[in-house]
């Protein structure tokens, strides 16, 4: 992730979409990881998916500068970035609908994602419930590592 300030919008326009394409590719890792059931693997992608979409915040805000400084202001019916397409051509035109595009794909795996960790948790949760149904005396260990096996005896008292 670029480091230096752009100086012009085009510029911002790219690092945004480099930006984007190292977000996109770090869902689709997290997929993998997540359809494979590595769970361990999740903590390094999440930070650093948070890493990517926090400097894609700043490179937004950076964007809006950009457009500004070189007299690209939005108004209320049309956006500076729209402004500056219409004058920038082709190319700008091309990398902005690329990054739309890219933005879209992300969301749609993000949501993916959000369904395959919920189906995660509901495994877990039924396993737990499972765990937690086991009727008193069956064969389970404790937190000692012992059977908690109880056995019930009753006295028999003949007289």
């Amino acid at each position: 992730m670029p480091t230096t300030t752009p100086t012009s919008p085009m510029d911002s326009l790219r690092d945004e979409h480099k930006a984007m394409g190292c977000l996109l590719d770090l869902i689709k890792q997290e997929q993998a990881q997540l359809i494979d059931a590595n769970i361990d693997a999740l903590k390094q992608l999440t930070e650093e998916k948070t890493k990517v979409v926090s400097h894609m915040s700043a490179l937004a805000v950076q964007r809006d500068a950009t457009l500004a400084a070189a007299g690209f202001q939005g108004t209320a019916d049309t956006s500076a970035i729209k402004l500056w397409l219409s004058k920038a051509g082709t190319p700008a035109e091309k990398l902005w609908d690329e990054l739309l595009a890219m933005a879209a794909s992300a969301k749609e795996l993000n949501r993916v994602n959000g369904m395959l960790i919920n189906k995660h948790m509901t495994h877990n949760q039924n396993t737990l419930n499972a765990l937690h149904a086991t009727p008193q005396g069956s064969n389970l260990y404790g937190p000692t590592g012992q059977s908690s096996t109880k056995t019930s005896s009753r006295r028999l008292v003949v007289g």
